[in-house]
């Protein structure tokens, strides 16, 4: 094979130009050299051996001393084949670099677009001069400094321009930045350019800071989708849903003409139920808007039914408008596996102290307990003799007294219990073996009840696919998970259960990172933490389980180690209660942290304890609704607690509920004649007289219960 002529020639101009430098340095010239194919060849068959004699070579600083040489080359203007403009400013670079770096540029300069062709590509106004300066040089050099004023126009011109690199690191500098003033722009931000996890933190922020979100500029700028998502949430952190309603109006009259459509659907997001009475009244007398739509006024009728029928405790209540926020649950603890339990206990958060409330009538451990409405229903469990008992006890919370419903089919003790559908459900357990006395524990249950409030009454639904006793048992997406367990061999369970009620089947939805029994389950959204509990590994271990994908992942370890305890979610904060470990019985019940629960573990948040009185084990939580509907919230193992929103003292006879005119402005005191059959109060009287603040449900459950 022969060299080209040309090639030759350039070869031999090149050679001869760095023998005149070193000429001109003083160096002494080298002994021409004359290279060729048929030396090399020669040598290779000289120096060819049967042995493996080689050497690798490895530069290490050798990509960076590239870089250096092509933004020395970049910014001399040498061998640069196209120049990018923005704005007003030029910057020649190298298609190569840029191809190399991005795919949104390699897409361009091969596909036979016009930018292939041409020697310029014009960005106009869409990306700002300093942005685009930033990214070269991340492109040119693989470094780059981020700030609070560069940071979020560097996320959305580096998903533009898919330097993804670049965006994800914006996006985690963004993530760390997080505050109530910026969470709201944030997640505007984060969804236009799918950066998922910055979504989640500043949609998780806006839930718990939204009565400083609804001040800030960005929420009169919300879509009305957006802003009915936000009101939704059951994990809004409100106290107050006065304030929820007051920010709709603001929203609505923000842009009165564009906006008065959605106003019926945005109140329909709000929970006017849970509003009281006076309150109630008020928000329809002063609002005029309200008032003049025919439709907002049917939303707000519907939530005067709601209401009277909280006050005359008329069964569960399941309209959207009396769910209350998570962050107005009370929690309520009872039960136990030492000790039998006769009591039932509420949490005073503020005071950090338990309240005793009414006893069980009929003491027991081992038994299982879920919330429905205003009503915590106690099941099964061992009584003072051993016996195993199918009894149901019914504590009602806003009269403070307990009533017995229908009895189980079958008598069970270390079952699990969960709400799904304004419906109880019990999975599992043990029952007694017939003629032994005292009871003696059979093999785990595989049969399921499930129990309608509405007609007390208890009926069988699919078995089980693999019995199974002490197992963590929550409801999640209209779904039933039944967490490892104990089996019928008296093994430790490694199955995720499934129920699904719409086909009354059970399936096998995932296997556990580990076979367990007597762990915790809470629930938020669609994760399920699963925490401590009997294992193979270490009792303060915490999973996360994606019920939408049947996925785990590790988020590290709890503060103590616990087996047979219970946990639940409420509002931003996961609770863990009670249990043991070895000889010692966990006496505080812990708080762990805010909604932001880190991927690497959960040791390191900040923990509020209290002592629970007595020390008690085998203990669980729960959600506890006004008349709302709980989504994945449950109750599991021999013994429970309950987080609960309870209901004021109310008048004994509610009045009726009156027909409201949908076109007519009516005076408060009309109002007030027609709902409580008298003259209003003399702040009433007024017709002018504006929408005053009054004490919350929330604030006065606490009063009064």
């Amino acid at each position: 094979m022969q060299t080209p002529p040309q090639l030759l020639s350039a070869c031999a101009w090149v050679n001869s130009f760095c023998r005149l430098r070193k000429s001109a340095t003083g160096e002494p010239p080298e002994a021409p050299e004359t290279m060729s194919v048929s030396v090399h060849e020669n040598r290779k068959s000289r120096t060819s051996t049967d042995s493996m004699n080689i050497s690798l070579f490895h530069k290490p600083s050798h990509p960076d001393s590239v870089l250096t040489h092509l933004n020395t080359l970049r910014k001399q203007c040498m061998f640069t084949d196209v120049t990018l403009w923005a704005g007003d400013r030029s910057f020649p670079c190298h298609r190569a670099v840029l191809a190399a770096c991005s795919r949104y540029f390699e897409a361009m300069f091969s596909v036979g677009l016009r930018e292939c062709l041409d020697d310029e590509v014009n960005f106009r106004d869409s990306v700002h001069p300093e942005v685009l300066e930033l990214l070269l040089d991340f492109a040119y050099s693989s470094r780059l400094v981020i700030n609070e004023e560069n940071a979020e126009s560097l996320l959305e011109a580096g998903d533009m321009l898919q330097f993804h690199d670049i965006r994800d690191a914006a996006a985690e500098f963004l993530e760390k930045n997080l505050h109530a003033s910026n969470c709201l722009g944030m997640m505007l931000l984060s969804d236009a350019h799918q950066c998922k996890r910055l979504y989640e933190l500043s949609w998780r922020m806006c839930l718990l800071h939204f009565e400083s979100v609804r001040d800030t500029e960005d929420f009169y700028g919300l879509s009305k989708d957006k802003l009915l998502d936000l009101i939704l949430s059951d994990e809004l952190e409100i106290e107050d849903e006065q304030l929820v309603f007051g920010a709709v109006m603001r929203w609505v009259r923000y842009d009165l003409d564009g906006r008065r459509d959605h106003l019926a659907e945005l109140l329909q997001g709000v929970r006017l139920a849970l509003l009281p009475s006076e309150c109630l009244i008020e928000a329809v007398a002063c609002e005029e808007l309200v008032a003049s739509d025919r439709r907002s006024m049917q939303v707000v009728e519907e939530a005067m039914q709601c209401k009277k029928r909280i006050l005359q405790n008329d069964g569960v209540v399941t309209s959207p408008c009396a769910r209350p926020r998570k962050s107005g649950h009370t929690l309520l603890i009872l039960g136990g596996q030492t000790f039998m339990c006769d009591k039932i206990y509420q949490v005073d958060h503020k005071a950090k102290e338990i309240i005793p409330k009414s006893d069980l009538p009929s003491p027991r451990k081992e038994f299982s307990a879920c919330a429905i409405g205003c009503k915590v229903y106690v099941t099964g469990g061992r009584g003072s003799e051993n016996g195993v008992s199918k009894d149901v006890w019914i504590y009602d919370t806003v009269h403070e007294e307990w009533s017995k419903g229908a009895p189980m089919l079958i008598a069970r003790f270390g079952h699990g219990s969960t709400e799904l559908e304004n419906c109880l459900y019990v999975v599992g357990g043990h029952t007694a073996i017939a003629g032994v006395f005292p009871a003696s524990p059979s093999v785990s249950l595989k049969q399921v009840e499930r129990y309608d409030p509405l007609v007390n009454k208890w009926t069988m639904v699919a078995p089980l696919r693999d019995g199974v006793s002490n197992a963590a048992v929550v409801s999640a997406k209209l779904k039933l998970f039944v967490f490892g367990g104990t089996t019928i061999h008296r093994d430790k369970a490694s199955k995720v259960q499934c129920y699904d009620p719409l086909e009354n089947r059970w399936a096998i939805a995932a296997e556990c990172p580990q076979p367990w029994r007597y762990t915790a389950a809470a629930v938020l959204g669609s994760q399920i933490f699963i925490m401590g509990g009997d294992t193979e590994f270490t009792a303060a271990s915490a999973y996360r389980f994606d019920c939408e994908t049947n996925l785990w992942s590790r988020v590290g370890d709890m503060t103590s180690k616990r087996m047979s305890c219970h946990a639940v979610a409420s509002g931003n904060k996961l609770y863990v209660v009670g249990g043991y470990f070895g000889t010692q019985r966990c006496k505080t019940l812990d708080s762990l942290g805010s909604i932001f629960l880190p991927k690497s573990t959960l040791s390191g948040l900040p923990v509020d304890w209290m002592p629970c009185h007595p020390p008690r084990r085998r203990l669980g939580i729960d959600f506890l609704s006004n008349g709302g509907m709980r989504q994945g919230c449950g109750s599991a193992g021999t013994g429970c607690a309950e987080l609960c929103f309870v209901i004021p003292p109310q008048p004994p006879h509610p009045p009726p509920h009156p027909t409201f005119p949908a076109t007519e402005q009516w005076r408060v005191q009309d109002w007030w004649r027609m709902v409580y059959g008298g003259p209003a109060p003399s702040k009433h009287k007024a017709e002018t007289t504006p929408c005053l603040p009054v004490e919350s449900l929330d604030t006065m459950e606490m009063d009064g219960g």
